[in-house]
């Protein structure tokens, strides 16, 4: 397809529809708070975050292969239909209960568009212009990644949580009307039978490890008889999935793919960018909230230089793409992601905020390449036929990562903190109480009640639990680091031929 008018609406729509997808869980975890005291529901707040993830990354690979088989437009278009129906339901919840449910319906569609959404790009722009939609769209997935908790703080803070699932119907709405009338797509498809078997055995197995892994060391024991089932069921469920797939014509996940280097090798590196990346998202604005003292909007604020940092090092992927190979440029990235955690291991309550802006810049310019080359590499080598499998299981397995760095690093910092403390207030009286509860940092009106001295002896504790994150983090970096140079040396150039165009 030609760079047209059209093309630039259709690229709209899409940026769009992928902006709320991306988005839509960061901008609901500062909203949090509020929705908890709001709905009740202590308990059972877990589930408004993993119910969408879980069903987002459950759809990802089945409507990628979908979209293969029976077209992208289709399933796009019902992908943002269903993830507006869940919106405008996750807005009108009186309950806990019901929020879950809703969400897990917004997450069912958000797991169409962003795989479809970066397919689609590689089926109408020829290979040398993917590094640039790609660094456009791999801005986009880091901006909001950063800029969601930004604006969930906002949107809470001064109009109503409802908004920050009402927000997306507006957007919503000119994404649908820009796809549905300017994209026009080739009505020759792959049609082959569903792989119902694997995509049962798949949603089964990685909705019993997210809840396996959510709930496990919080609402129950690790060695319960619910956290053991569950990952009972997600072994078994596994195991029937890995079997199936190699013995159908059309499988969900394709494995064969994985003997392509290139694609293999992005993958794991995706993996492993995943779960370090959530590190720095997540526990930097706890440091500034919880450790230099502000309110939920000022520590989404700090994160602004990270996000910049992201975006511009994506953009500049995008522009490196046909000019160097995708590991060189991977190499440079993890390079600067090693460097970037391990200055974020340094922090303390006496690093400078200046030194910690610097730290952020790194780190995201560091994540940022990731988000335009990784996706541009996963897919290099597949035609139209199979990039909507390659690209919905390079993303399906970069948010597992995601999925597992929240809940892997959560259950170390916990640990980390509780002991700290206990050792730090061993024997005092009242530890249990307002100056021994490290929530109470969080909040401005609790925090200036907590005697200075203890004040000082929680937000060390708190800061070196953090810091110790980021020491950890440096463990998947390093594994991405190595992955890295599995990748090969391919590159992205046009190369004519008896007139036919491909990627090299």
């Amino acid at each position: 397809m030609k760079e047209t008018v059209h093309t630039k609406w259709i690229v709209t729509g899409l940026l769009l529809a992928m902006l709320t997808a991306a988005m839509d869980n960061t901008i609901v975890v500062t909203a949090m708070g509020t929705i908890v005291g709001d709905l009740g529901g202590l308990d059972s707040f877990i589930w408004i975050v993993s119910a969408y993830m879980v069903a987002s990354m459950a759809g990802m690979p089945i409507f990628g292969k979908l979209s293969d088989m029976y077209g992208r437009k289709r399933f796009f278009i019902f992908g943002l239909v269903l993830f507006m129906i869940g919106s405008a339901l996750c807005g009108t919840a009186s309950s806990i209960l019901e929020l879950g449910i809703y969400r897990a319906i917004q997450g069912i569609g958000g797991g169409a568009l962003i795989p479809i959404a970066f397919t689609i790009v590689f089926d109408i722009f020829p290979p040398e212009k993917r590094g640039k939609m790609g660094g456009l769209f791999g801005a986009v997935f880091g901006f909001s990644s950063i800029f969601g908790p930004l604006l969930g703080a906002y949107i809470t803070d001064y109009i109503s949580w409802h908004w920050v699932f009402y927000i997306n119907l507006p957007i919503g709405c000119v994404s649908l009307l820009l796809v549905s009338m300017f994209y026009k797509e080739s009505p020759i498809h792959s049609k082959q039978k569903v792989d119902w078997g694997g995509a049962v055995t798949l949603v089964g197995a990685v909705v019993s490890l997210m809840f396996a892994l959510e709930l496990g060391g919080q609402k129950y024991a690790w060695d319960s008889a619910v956290i053991i089932s569950l990952f009972g069921v997600f072994i078994v469920l596994l195991g029937l999935f890995l079997w199936i797939e190699p013995k159908v014509r059309e499988p969900i996940i394709a494995f064969s793919m994985f003997s392509n280097r290139l694609f293999a090798g992005s993958t794991l590196v995706g993996l492993f960018y995943g779960i370090a990346f959530m590190a720095a998202t997540v526990y930097i604005p706890i440091f500034v909230q919880g450790v230099y003292g502000g309110s939920a909007t000022n520590s989404g604020l700090i994160l602004l230089p990270m996000m910049l940092g992201s975006v511009i090092s994506a953009q500049v992927g995008g522009f490196l793409i046909p000019r160097m190979s995708y590991r060189n440029i991977m190499v440079l990235s993890g390079i600067l992601l090693l460097a970037g955690f391990s200055l974020l291991s340094t922090l303390s309550p006496s690093t400078p905020r200046l030194l910690l802006t610097l730290y952020m810049i790194v780190t995201g310019v560091g994540v940022g390449f990731s988000f335009s080359v990784l996706s541009n590499a996963s897919i290099h080598h597949f035609d139209v036929r199979q990039r909507g499998s390659a690209t919905s299981t390079y993303n399906f397995i970069r948010s597992l990562g995601m999925t597992l760095g929240i809940t892997i690093f959560g259950t170390i910092q916990r640990s980390d903190l509780t002991q700290q403390l206990a050792s730090l207030f061993k024997g005092m009286k009242g530890f249990s109480g307002a100056s021994g509860n490290s929530q109470n940092l969080l909040s401005e009106k609790a925090r200036a009640m907590i005697p200075a001295p203890i004040l000082e002896k929680i937000t060390t504790a708190l800061s070196d639990s953090i810091a110790h994150i980021f020491l950890w983090a440096l463990v998947p970096s390093v594994l991405a680091f190595l992955f890295i140079f599995m990748m090969g040396t391919e590159r992205a150039v046009r190369l004519k031929s008896k007139g036919v165009e491909k990627a090299t």
